[in-house]
């Protein structure tokens, strides 16, 4: 069998698109990069983007404990 020539790439980022249960209309884009959680409200033309260590000390003090 001959050598492959291709390979798998991972992406430098994951796009989520959030709607309302009830009508399915969209409500914004949240993007996760290694560095930085994006959140994009629906019409906006920009991101407004925090760290990855800044929104985890959020979390660990604004969030709550889930299972």
């Amino acid at each position: 069998m001959p050598a492959s020539v291709y390979k798998f790439v991972q992406p430098a980022s994951y796009n989520f698109e959030f709607a309302e249960v009830d009508t399915n209309k969209k409500i914004g884009e949240l993007r996760l990069k290694p560095s930085s959680i994006l959140w994009k409200p629906k019409g906006a033309r920009e991101y407004h983007a925090a760290s990855l260590d800044d929104f985890i000390t959020w979390m660990k003090t604004k969030g709550t404990v889930s299972k």
